[in-house]
């Protein structure tokens, strides 16, 4: 009997890389599509407010235009549907916000389509509005519940009473600016209506899910809903469930009786598509002298729109990581005019962790602690919210390897006294963390009669490698060399499985493609391993699996360092290195996995000081919609990314041992090299990103705080 060597674990080149670079790759602009007509949005131009006329007829006089449509006369859409209300589009004249799509024009060419769009008058009635978070808002309310099921408001002890006897303590603000989603290929759809039948080529990290929304939203059967999704160029969140587009193109090609495609400019991006909303958060920690947390307090103020009470998780994280007897974590939202902000790379944990992170810094140096020190000291044996038992922790475990790797024992703690001619030199360290999700999937797996196996599962590969890690599964279940399997992935019609989000991904969509295949085997050796005459097939669901795990709390952790480098004249800020320690389970790719990492603390490196959505609170819009304003960052920006995945088996989750990776790689990053910028310039920056406004700022407020020191007649060695 031959061995096959094991797939799971290797580091395997992509198995889709050859078609992408050599364009074979269809995205979902691309499927080729006869009797195409385009769709082009009109948007609002105010934030508030009623359309009270539509004036369609210079338009319509233009060559190539078919139709107009507004809420007088786009199809319906079902009103008692499930879904977020910002998905029924031209349905309503009401203008919730700036940009908001109020009609559309849909013509035989995308030239005529825009042209159309610039030719339609519409006429409101305008509003007052308030685009603007603030803390002091009248309006904040509590929600009863934030996206990952936890209350707004969640207590345990007596955190007033603590934080009053704390002999140590931390009081410190933060805030976090709107962030947009700005994958490489934008928002695209080819919608095509065959009777009552729908089929969306859509840019989709949920295929399966999308469809039952669909489904809902145009009052048809599940079973009538096709979505295709076979690549994407990256969602980060934003196509976890359909948008405002992917409905417009449905309804446009429903009332001209024809396919109809859409693809987003990099503009209406930024217009149309959700975005990490801005935060105001307040930590409070108090501590013993010995570094002991006896008491942590975290609000945070963030906003949604008018339309959708989204709430986001930003809070969740702290309930969780650090042991402290007394705890109080609060969500409060503001019902602003804006556009509804939802799911961005590690939704919540990102802004939170970043909020947490920078304070625990704050207070190991307020405890003349190491950073490092304080985090090991405040490890929990249990989970501190619910009690229960980790299915594995390995931060301390990251936070000793990253220390070793950095060279941490030679930092002298002291900030603000390190040179490198006129720049100023700091490193700093922060935790990552993300839950561990696993939702029910169901996948199929069949033998062919030519010896090869064939195995269907509705998941989506943003870009990340999903594809090739499924592969190595199904290779490892099968005992076959992955030439003889072929695997079918991205469309609603290839059965029950979640989105690509959540960092839950894998691990579901792994745990299903593992139980389909032992199952294929099992049934093959009824056969006595000959495949009889037509194949044969079974079918794997794991929702009864799901609910036979054992109760425990399930999490990935981290730890990111960074060096970065401040010019004490000019404040730009530089940072010369990152390294992120990981610990997440089984890794079944470390090729594609060192990738997800990388791409996330670049992330979280633009996250630190590049990203700022700037509202313009006149007109209620974004005054940067483009990358002209809105800047991420290049490969110019990253000298040197380092990642280490340490070893962690934890078979409680799934019998594959994977867990997602996605999101954790950007939680922390921004953390570390903010309480690196403090150990460079002996400032504080609480409010991202650090721009160099702000670092030059912080820079002017410790050469004054230096000048203002009993016996400091000359600027100190932390002063540029």
């Amino acid at each position: 009997m031959t061995t096959v060597e094991q797939s799971v674990g290797a580091p395997m080149t992509r198995v889709d890389g050859l078609d992408k670079v050599t364009g074979a790759a269809r995205y979902a602009y691309e499927f080729p599509t006869q009797g195409v007509g385009y769709v082009w949005p009109v948007q609002a131009t105010v934030a508030r407010g009623r359309v009270t006329e539509v004036d369609p007829a210079p338009a319509l006089a233009l060559p190539g235009v078919l139709t107009v449509l507004d809420h007088t006369n786009a199809p319906r859409l079902n009103a008692e549907a499930e879904a977020s209300a910002d998905l029924f589009v031209l349905q309503s004249p009401q203008v919730a916000y700036h940009g908001q799509m109020v009609a559309a024009v849909v013509a035989t060419s995308l030239e005529a389509a825009r042209e159309g769009a610039a030719a339609v008058r519409v006429s409101y009635e305008r509003e007052p509005h308030d685009v603007v978070l603030r803390a002091d808002d009248e309006r904040l309310e509590i929600p009863e519940a934030v996206t990952d099921g936890s209350a707004g408001l969640v207590e345990r002890g007596d955190a007033d009473a603590a934080w009053a006897a704390a002999p140590v303590r931390v009081d410190r603000t933060y805030t976090t600016p709107v962030e947009h989603v700005s994958p490489m290929e934008p928002h695209a759809t080819i919608a095509v209506w065959d009777e009552d039948r729908l089929t969306v080529f859509n840019s989709d990290q949920g295929p399966y899910m999308s469809a039952q929304l669909l489904s809902a939203l145009f009052g048809i059967e599940l079973g009538a809903v096709e979505v295709v999704a076979e690549y994407i160029g990256g969602g980060f969140g934003s196509k976890g469930i359909p948008r405002s587009p992917t409905v417009l193109a449905a309804l446009a090609a429903r009332a001209v009786g024809r396919p109809v495609k859409i693809a987003l400019t990099r503009q209406q991006m930024f217009q149309l598509i959700p975005y990490r909303s801005p935060t105001i958060q307040r930590v409070r920690l108090g501590a013993g002298r010995d570094g002991r947390l006896t008491v942590i307090q975290h609000e945070s103020v963030q906003q949604r729109s008018a339309l959708v009470p989204f709430a986001d998780q930003t809070v969740s994280s702290t309930r969780m990581m650090y042991a402290a007897p007394n705890a109080r974590t609060t969500v409060k939202v503001a019902p602003l005019d804006v556009m509804t902000p939802a799911w961005f790379r590690a939704p919540g944990h990102t802004p939170g962790m970043f909020a947490l992170e920078s304070a625990v810094d704050e207070l190991a140096e307020a405890l003349g602690m190491d950073p490092i020190e304080l985090r090991i000291r405040n490890e929990p044996e249990h989970d501190p919210e619910s009690g229960k038992p980790f299915s594995s922790r390995n931060l301390v475990a990251c936070l000793r390897e990253g220390a070793a790797r950095f060279g941490w024992e030679h930092r002298d703690p002291t900030p603000g006294i390190r040179r490198e001619g006129r720049w100023l030199v700091g490193t700093g360290v922060a935790a990552s963390h993300h839950p561990d999700y696993t939702f029910p999937s169901s996948a199929v797996a069949r033998a062919e009669e030519d010896g090869t196996f064939r195995v269907r599962i509705g998941a989506a590969d943003l870009g990340t490698g999903a594809r090739t890690a499924l592969t190595q599964v199904a290779a490892d279940a099968l005992g076959i060399p992955v030439s003889r399997l072929r695997l079918e992935i991205g469309r609603a019609s290839l059965g029950m499985a979640p989105f690509a989000g959540g960092s839950l991904g894998t691990a579901s969509w792994g745990w299903a493609v593992d139980k389909a295949c032992r199952a294929l085997l099992k049934e093959l050796d009824v056969y006595a391993g000959a495949v009889p005459d037509g194949g044969l097939e079974v079918v794997a669901d794991t929702t009864e699996d799901l609910g036979q795990r054992a109760d425990l709390s399930r999490h990935t952790f981290g730890a990111q360092f960074a060096r970065v480098r401040v010019d004490g004249d000019t404040g730009e800020v530089r940072v010369d290195r990152m390294l992120g320690v990981f610990a997440a389970g089984r890794i079944v790719n470390p090729h594609t996995a060192r990738s997800q990492f990388l791409g996330a603390m670049t992330m979280g490196l633009s996250m630190a000081l590049l990203e700022i959505g700037e509202v313009d609170p006149v007109f209620g819009d974004f005054a940067n919609h483009d990358f002209a304003g809105y800047h991420i960052a290049a490969h110019a920006d990253v000298p040197r990314l380092d990642v280490v995945c340490l070893e962690e088996t934890d078979n409680t989750s799934n019998p594959v041992g994977a867990k997602g990776i996605g999101e954790l790689g950007i939680v922390g990053a921004a953390a570390a090299i903010g309480n690196a910028f403090h150990h460079a310039t002996g400032a504080r920056v609480r409010d991202l990103p650090i721009r160099i406004e702000r670092s030059r700022e912080a820079l002017r407020v410790a050469r004054s705080a230096e000048k203002r020191r009993p016996g400091a007649d000359e600027p100190g060695p932390g002063v540029g």
